[in-house]
């Protein structure tokens, strides 16, 4: 397959507007059993060809690029083919595939150094003043919505304004995802970028809502006018955080190894209250207990991926 067509495979639609401002990359597929975003770009794109026949005086200011992450677990369904895509984003580990002679790269660094080259094409094409990665992702359990930011004040503001509980800490309990790596310290431009997870894979309205995240990320980095914003979009995110906590601090990460045999208890939804000392799991080493009085957050259920959960505190009020 020629090198033409892989970059293509990752490419779900380009928009370029008619005035400057920013270059908004919206990923989705990142994990190959995640189709929400995917779908969700594809109708993102169709309403921006639609809109200026509506809407005569509607203007997109900058340009969108939305990119299929793994597509090659995509085309699949799978979550990945050899190792998890997102907890590949290490310098240390993207020099390494920078200088790999090709066939020594399995089906994630080809992934890897496709997206890294058109992220620099396009940036190098447009020449930005800033650059805004939006990340959109599905969880395996049902339950709420959440965002997740970067320590950055541009990161921190682009994920408030999704209207979804923002994960402090997140950061430091994993390695090597994008919001790691798109980053000012690699990249010659302004950059921030920002995660969304929009509920549970197969849930339809998981769509709708990275529809509404992606729409009101463009309005809040200056790409649509806000008067070009209906108000439902709002509403979809702010409905189905309610109840929800504002603000909520990463406390535990139960990583897995492989051979552990981990299985989750049935039932968790994201955000469900857990009490110290609640049977969470079994592995092969027997009973995982909560250390804490939390709330869980992406609990595993499905058979690929390293982390078994997530516990977080709520920040404040």
């Amino acid at each position: 397959m020629s090198a033409i067509s892989t970059f293509q495979k990752h490419i779900i639609g380009r928009h370029i507007g008619t005035e400057p401002g920013p270059l908004f990359l919206c990923m989705a597929g990142m994990h190959g059993n995640e189709p929400a975003g995917v779908q969700a770009l594809e109708t993102v794109f169709a309403l921006l060809d639609r809109e200026p026949l509506v809407n005569p005086h509607f203007e997109y200011k900058g340009r969108l690029l939305g990119l299929v992450g793994n597509w090659r677990a995509f085309s699949e369904g799978k979550r990945f083919i050899v190792k998890d895509l997102n907890r590949q984003w290490t310098p240390e580990n993207v020099l390494r595939i920078r200088s790999a002679e090709p066939a020594q790269l399995d089906s994630e660094d080809q992934d890897l150094l496709e997206i890294l080259q058109l992220v620099e094409a396009e940036i190098a094409d447009c020449q930005p003043t800033q650059v805004v990665l939006l990340d959109l992702h599905t969880t395996s359990a049902s339950g709420g919505i959440f965002a997740i930011a970067t320590d950055s004040a541009e990161s921190i503001r682009i994920a408030s304004s999704l209207h979804a509980p923002v994960i402090t800490g997140l950061m430091r309990g994993i390695r090597g995802t994008t919001l790691h790596y798109f980053t000012n310290e690699n990249f010659r431009v302004p950059i921030a970028a920002a995660a969304f997870e929009a509920g549970q894979h197969q849930d339809p309205l998981s769509v709708n809502r990275s529809i509404a995240a992606i729409i009101n990320c463009m309005r809040s980095i200056g790409a649509v006018h806000p008067d070009d914003v209906e108000n439902r979009h709002d509403e979809i995110l702010v409905e189905y955080s309610k109840n929800l906590p504002k603000i909520a601090d990463l406390i535990k990460v139960h990583s897995i190894k492989a051979g552990d045999d981990f299985e989750m208890r049935p039932g968790y939804r994201n955000f469900q209250p857990v009490v110290k000392g609640e049977l969470l799991a079994h592995d092969r080493h027997g009973e995982i207990l909560s250390p804490a009085d939390a709330m869980i957050l992406m609990p595993l259920y499905q058979p690929q991926g390293s982390d078994g959960f997530f516990l977080v505190k709520q920040v404040g009020d």
